[in-house]
């Protein structure tokens, strides 16, 4: 069975490579519909996109709150505009996805919070869905929105040695996820 999948990977890499990876994301990445939502949540990294969809969705009236944890998204939410009042810190540069998973699911239950838009680059997409469904068992609505990176989208990213190591490290956090969590 395993020879048989990696046969068939071989020749589809060796017919069409272009088809093949652009096929693989296209299963890997999943966005939710974006919708209203209580508040948005901007996980550590991803300076370049997170805080600016976060910034967009607030403008756009989807959200009324913003939720960070670390100062650096803060500061760029302010840069934009959003108001003090608006940002709210839910830990402090917590490191990883399970621990702002548990983090934000803490302090969605001392502030009654309902649901929640989580935007991330489309190759984490996969991970932050399971991580925080797992964090949020029950009603909770989550919404996790993929965002194209600003130096690779989905019709491309195939196209840098970067960005293909970046889909493969993604696809073993998720697996690695998945056995420890």
């Amino acid at each position: 069975m395993v020879f048989a999948v990696a046969a068939a990977l071989a020749i589809g890499v060796w017919l069409d490579r272009e088809w093949l990876l652009r096929s693989a994301a296209e299963l890997w990445i999943v966005s939710d519909t974006l919708g209203p939502a209580e508040a948005v949540v901007v996980f550590g990294g991803g300076l370049a996109d997170r805080p600016f969809a976060a910034a967009r969705y607030y403008r756009q009236g989807f959200v009324s709150k913003i939720l960070v944890d670390e100062p650096d998204s803060e500061a760029v939410l302010l840069k934009l505009g959003i108001p003090e009042t608006a940002i709210e810190t839910f830990g402090r540069a917590l490191g990883n996805t399970h621990k702002e998973a548990v983090a934000l699911r803490t302090w969605a239950d001392q502030h009654s919070l309902q649901s929640i838009i989580v935007p991330t680059e489309i190759f984490s997409t996969r991970r932050v869905r399971w991580m925080l469904r797992r964090a949020f068992p029950g009603e909770f609505q989550i919404r996790v929105i993929a965002l194209d990176a600003p130096d690779y989208r989905r019709d491309d990213w195939w196209c840098r040695t970067q960005t293909l190591a970046a889909f493969e490290k993604e696809v073993i956090k998720y697996l690695y996820y998945n056995l420890r969590y």
